[in-house]
């Protein structure tokens, strides 16, 4: 008898997938880069469509690129999450050309709640912002 590994299946696939394909953050120019159990990453190249008045990045692409890994890293258990409440403090602007990249892990995970930490920084590993959020898991 042959005994034949199968390889593991994905089990983020479609969390991955549906991340991925969100039209809001392609609009913006949000990729997803990684994702695993109650982590992911995202990432966002400053380009001139994302500037304020002040020729920086606009507060708000910064926060969706933030909310963006939140919203995975907290749907990755497969159990559907809602954002319950979120802030950011803003430490630092970026450039135009920097790929800013947002990383989020899961700081509790309660019965019907869950709280995340979202860094998001610049290529040089400086942080620019600090994200949080709390999520209600119904399901759960």
């Amino acid at each position: 008898m042959m005994c034949v590994h199968m390889p593991k299946p994905d089990e983020h696939a479609e969390i991955r997938d549906r991340a991925s394909n969100d039209p809001f953050c392609d609009r913006v120019g949000i990729e997803l880069a990684d994702i695993g159990e109650g982590y992911a990453e995202t990432t966002l190249t400053v380009d001139e469509r994302h500037l304020n008045f002040h020729g920086t990045p606009h507060g708000g692409a910064v926060y969706t690129l933030a909310d963006a890994a939140f919203a995975a890293a907290s749907n990755s258990h497969g159990d559907a999450a809602f954002a319950l409440e979120t802030n950011i403090s803003y430490l630092a602007a970026a450039e135009v050309g920097d790929t800013l990249r947002a990383v989020a892990e899961e700081t509790h995970l309660g019965g019907r709640t869950a709280e995340y930490e979202v860094v998001v920084s610049d290529e040089a590993g400086d942080r620019v912002a600090t994200f949080r959020g709390r999520v209600y898991k119904p399901g759960r």
